[in-house]
């Protein structure tokens, strides 16, 4: 395996994935340069150089001297595919050789999930960038599922009976560091990362009932149901039919392949929905 001489560049290191990846590089002596908005913020294990997802020269010097970039998606607005555009572009000029992007199951310009089509558009300036790439196309996170019940332990949404084959962010850590260490060996790939099964929602609140004692039940919603129940939060339109389209992208399918693509890299199967919420 050969392992990169100079730091790997980790974007996202105060959230749940980028922070896991971090830990998991600083416990295997990897150096690695944790880029943050905030670097009061940043975990003391590394160096922290502040960023934004954008193109200026403090962006640049930031990411001077990296070669390898595990680059987490920026958080969901109508602009940030503009902003991951600006990021590579810094990322490019600056010397980066080979971007790892956390990108999305199914990524398409039509997809059904609005927030999987920023993720096939950034894919796509990647590609023309001239830089080595590599793409996480990961299923919805299985650590997310049971916060999908309301205060009343339902989960409501338009997904009927399709099915989703959700990861552990665990599992996508694990397969980040292995990339990461060898980017070589990866580049040009889209890695689709799944669970080991694909379960429809009621399935899902059966499991979690089960597992947790807590009593969960999904009921399947109509769109107007759906826009009626989230009506409340106030939310943008862009926002409240990028949370339906999570379910409708269940429903039609888009999100129920099984991957092997965990067990693939890292040598053990990936974890179920049971064994996550058992771990936790």
């Amino acid at each position: 395996m050969t392992v990169t001489a100079a730091p790997l560049g980790i974007t996202g290191s105060t959230g749940n994935l980028g922070g896991c990846v971090a830990r998991r590089l600083a416990e295997a002596g990897v150096a690695q340069r944790l880029l943050v908005r905030d670097v009061t913020r940043a975990p003391e294990f590394s160096e922290a150089r502040p960023i934004t997802y954008a193109d200026t020269p403090a962006v640049r010097e930031s990411l001077a001297g990296l070669k390898t970039l595990f680059m987490v998606s920026g958080t969901e607005s109508p602009t940030r595919v503009d902003e991951h555009c600006a990021f590579v572009d810094a990322a490019v000029a600056s010397g980066v050789e080979h971007i790892v992007y956390v990108s999305f199951f199914g990524a398409a310009p039509d997809a059904t999930f609005t927030h999987a089509r920023d993720h096939w558009h950034t894919e796509q300036h990647l590609r023309s960038s001239g830089v080595a790439f590599t793409f996480l196309r990961d299923n919805l996170y299985a650590d997310f599922l049971p916060g999908m019940a309301g205060d009343d332990g339902v989960m409501r949404g338009p997904a009927g009976e399709g099915r989703v084959a959700a990861v552990a962010q665990d599992d996508i850590a694990e397969v980040a560091v292995a990339v990461l260490r060898d980017p070589a060996g990866h580049a040009g790939r889209s890695w689709d990362l799944t669970g080991p099964e694909a379960l429809t929602l009621g399935e899902v609140a059966a499991t979690i009932t089960e597992v947790t004692g807590r009593p969960v039940r999904f009921e399947n919603e109509t769109l107007a149901q759906a826009r009626a129940s989230r009506a409340g939060y106030g939310a943008p339109e862009w926002l409240v039919k990028a949370w339906i389209s999570t379910y409708t992208a269940i429903a039609a399918g888009e999100l129920a392949t099984v991957s092997t693509a965990v067990e693939d890299i890292t040598g053990h199967p990936a974890k179920s929905l049971a064994q996550l919420l058992r771990e936790a």
